[in-house]
This record gives structure tokens, sequence and C-alpha cells, in this order.
């Protein structure tokens, strides 16, 4: 297959459009942080030198001119927020409200089709299964990861293995295991677990078509993925515990499993609550690895592969938006909290 430039060249014209817009956003915000704060520093050592000179009082800084000029670097993040965050939630918010087509009012009608129809019920089932199993799971392997790699002769070693999955996307990671639960007939096997099956006399099973089953199977992914994440947090919780503590409770007496649950525990709990609404928020939001493995089909869609069949795949605009503010919804609760928890821990 040839390339041809002339008909390749309206895209070629918006690639160059686009990555000029770029530049020159990029380039004009960082020439702005960096020619309008030397400005006002310059003013503001003129101001001081000539007050050393003249003998009058030091000019102070009023409150106005430095709330604006934190104003004034606040309004990039500020404007991207609305253009990324709160347009598109406020349209998403209004297609929720209409017809597959986005033309026509249903009021609230899509909210009741998520709960009324029996395959999206199914889904929700899925995506409950999966915040109630990732974060649990994940964060425990990541404790057990944390505790026996922590002060081990080989601990950076065997960290970077755990932690190696992180580095692997979730399509990637997605594709690796698909290899593992691979069915090929009778025979010989392809999939590790399936040849270890076929090795202890069993016989193999097509485990991504066996509901709920591969549903489970697909959570192990994740948390393959997010163990060593946790592990990464946890170990590192772990070792900023005074060592004063530590010696203390072993002067006391105390056993491996009291100092587990007295000390180490209650020492590390912030770093678990992180962890734990970390890896909730991204189980919510997973896509990746069903859309990769199954497609979301026998029964293994959660909310966000859904979301994007109805609006993308059957054209309901109306219905995918209502899952993606239903999901929108879900996360706010588990964002709120992560805030008043690290308030708290300022105050404390």
């Amino acid at each position: 297959m040839e390339f041809d430039f002339a008909d390749q060249q309206p895209k070629l014209l918006m690639l160059m459009y686009g990555l000029v817009a770029f530049v020159v956003v990029v380039g004009g915000l960082l020439l702005l942080l960096d020619v309008v704060p030397a400005w006002f520093a310059r003013r503001r050592e003129a101001q001081l030198v000539a007050a050393s000179t003249s003998g009058a009082p030091l000019p102070r800084r009023t409150k106005p001119r430095e709330g604006l000029f934190a104003l004034f670097f606040l309004l990039p993040t500020l404007l991207l927020l609305t253009i990324g965050l709160v347009v598109p939630a406020i349209r998403t918010t209004l297609l929720s409200l209409m017809d597959g087509s986005s033309t026509n009012w249903v009021g609230l009608r899509n909210y009741g089709w998520m709960f009324s129809d029996d395959s999206i019920v199914r889904v929700l089932i899925n995506t409950l299964i999966w915040v109630l199993v990732v974060p649990l799971v994940a964060t425990g392997f990541g404790l057990i990861y944390a505790v026996l790699v922590d002060k081990a002769r080989f601990e950076s070693v065997a960290k970077s293995l755990i932690f190696l999955p992180m580095a692997i996307s979730f399509v990637g990671a997605s594709i690796i295991w698909k290899f593992v639960y691979a069915y090929r007939g009778e025979g010989d096997q392809i999939g590790l677990l399936n040849q270890i099956v076929v090795s202890l006399g069993g016989e193999p099973k097509q485990w991504l078509l066996e509901s709920p089953l591969n549903t489970l199977l697909l959570i192990v992914i994740m948390v393959w993925i997010q163990a060593g994440f946790a592990m990464v947090v946890l170990s590192a919780a772990i070792k900023a515990i005074p060592g004063d503590i530590v010696e203390a409770a072993r002067l006391d007496g105390v056993s491996p499993w009291q100092m587990f649950w007295q000390i180490t525990m209650p020492s590390i709990r912030p770093a678990l609550i992180v962890v734990v609404v970390t890896l909730t928020i991204a189980t919510l939001k997973v896509f990746d690895i069903v859309r990769t493995s199954t497609n979301g089909n026998y029964d293994t869609s959660v909310i966000a592969s859904e979301m994007y069949n109805q609006a993308f795949r059957y054209g309901q605009n109306g219905q995918g938006s209502a899952l993606a503010v239903f999901l929108f919804i879900l996360v706010i609760p588990v964002v709120i909290y992560q805030i008043r928890n690290l308030r708290q821990q300022r105050e404390g």
C-alpha cells in the first residue's frame, strides 16, 4: 500500500495546526510564568532600593495585590479545569436527560433504564464486585509483600520485581493474561492455566466464557498490577515508623503478631486509607482490562465499558451519558472522604 501525500494532506495540515497551537499555548504560558514574576521581582527590588536611598519606610505588600498575583497563576488551572471537567460534566448531564439521538428530552428515563434492564443490573453488580474485591485484595497482597520484604537481604530486587507489573499498561497486562487463560481444545495447551489443569489430570476450560468466574479472573489482572503500587506505599509507611517505638515494643517482649497488629497497623493506617481510596477510584473507572479481554461479553461488562458500548457502539448517547453521570456520582463520595481524611491528618 503506497502512501499518497495528496490524500493525506488535510490530516497532515490538521496535525501541524495542532502542534503549532500546542507550542503557542504552552510556550505562551511558560513565557508568562517567567516574565511576569521577574517583572514583579524587579519592581519590588526597585522600590526597596529607592526606599533605602531616600530613607523612607519600606513599602509593604498589600493583600489585594498578592491576591491578584495568586489569581493570575491560578487562571491557567481554572481555565483547563473548566474546559476539561466542568463543561463536559454539564454537557454529559444534559445528554443523560435526552434520548439516544440527543434531540428529545426524556427526563430520568435513562436512569430508570439502568436499574430495570437485567443486563445493566448485571453490569452494576459486576462493578460492585470489582470495587469490593480489588482494593481489599490488592492492598492485602501489598501489605504482605511490604512486611515480608522489609529489611530482607535482596529487598530492592524483590520490590523491583513486585512493582514491575505497574510498568505495563492495562492493555498489555490483559493480553499477557489472555495467553494465561487461553484454551486450545484437547491436547497440549498454550495457556498456562489450562496446561496446569491438564497436567493435573483435569479438562481444559474456556475460562473467560464462564460467568461469574470470568469476572474474578479479570479481577486477578487488576490485583496483579496494583499490588506493586500498594506495596511501595505501605513499605514506605512501615519504614517511617519511629525506631524507638519498635525497640520499646521489642523490649516489652511483644510477639511478631502483636508487633504487626499493635504497632505496624496503627502506624500505617493513613497510608492504608490512601491506598484503598486510590485503588477504589481506579477500580470504578476500569475499562481497558474488560475491553481487551472480553469486550464486556459473557457477563463481564462494567460501568465504564458499558458506557462506551452504549454511546459509541449502539449510538445511545442518552444511556451512555447516564452511565457516565452515575459513575461520576459514585466517585464523588470517595474523593470527599479522601479530602476530609487528608485535612484531619494535617490538623492532627
